[in-house]
């Protein structure tokens, strides 16, 4: 297999951040991509004036890039937080304002992955406290996923980068996938498998691909150590790409990395 038979997609969050929001699709457009992906573009804003929301659909459609994933509001990232759905008081609350602005904005540009980052494990809150609210938040974001046909997606982090963060395992990532799929009843919610974050956590990547391939509905990549590029690091990303496409997975693998450098130049990996 080549690395070009995959189907990549530029993460516009951590990629092509030497230039204004609305300026990198365009600048995605100019490398080569056709499809983007974004964390939510105003952390300090779960529900944004609609004309910012105008200007970015606007930038995607000029730019005639694909916005093929989107993450719902959560908190400051980057930054201290990693989602606000588990956090009761105010973050939970801004989740939920986010839920709708969220599905409404992916449904006007055609995204069907919405990503929901857990949070933060806090203080006065017991983690049974903090996962009822989650699942009754990841419910909520699910049912929005579906009225606009999109997948809901759940991702594990790692314990190095995000030491309060509970989803640290692919398997216990998955074990909120098939709750959230069991109280809802819709079996849109999938496994959002980041190949930087479980490496880094120190797991046998072949081994998750094999376990839990037919759960992810979105995968991203990034070297480790180090988050760069592939090649910068360890992973054998040809071998890895190529034993997630026998396992069954045909989805979008998001560049997840952080550029050494001008974004544009970091793409030769590709080529090889």
């Amino acid at each position: 297999m080549a690395l070009s038979d995959s189907r990549f997609d530029v993460n516009l969050s951590i990629l092509f951040t030497e230039f204004p929001l609305l300026e990198r699709p365009a600048a995605a457009a100019a490398a080569g991509f056709t499809a983007v992906e974004l964390w939510w573009p105003w952390p300090d804003s779960p529900t944004p004036d609609p004309a910012e929301l105008d200007a970015l659909r606007d930038a995607l459609r000029d730019a005639g890039t694909q916005l093929v994933g989107l993450n719902f509001y959560a908190g400051q990232l980057p930054g201290p937080d990693r989602g606000a759905l588990s956090i009761p008081g105010e973050e939970s609350d801004r989740f939920r304002a986010n839920i709708g602005v969220a599905a409404d904005f992916a449904d006007s540009v055609g995204c069907r992955a919405l990503n929901a980052l857990y949070g933060n494990r806090v203080a006065g809150a017991t983690p049974e406290q903090q996962d009822t609210l989650a699942l009754e938040n990841l419910v909520a974001a699910a049912q929005a996923a579906d009225r606009i046909g999109a997948i809901l997606l759940i991702e594990a982090l790692n314990t190095p980068e995000s030491p309060d963060y509970p989803l640290v395992t692919a398997e216990s990532a998955v074990a909120v996938v098939d709750r959230v799929n069991s109280v809802s009843g819709l079996g849109n919610t999938k496994f959002l498998l980041d190949l930087y974050h479980l490496a880094r956590g120190g797991a046998d990547l072949h081994e998750v691909i094999e376990r839990y391939a037919d759960k992810a509905g979105h995968v991203q990549i990034a070297d480790n150590p180090g988050r760069g590029a592939p090649g910068t690091g360890e992973l054998d990303f040809v071998a890895l790409l190529d034993h997630l496409t026998k396992a069954g997975y045909d989805g979008w693998t998001g560049l997840e990395y952080k550029p050494a450098g001008d974004s544009a130049q970091s793409f030769t990996w590709l080529r090889r």
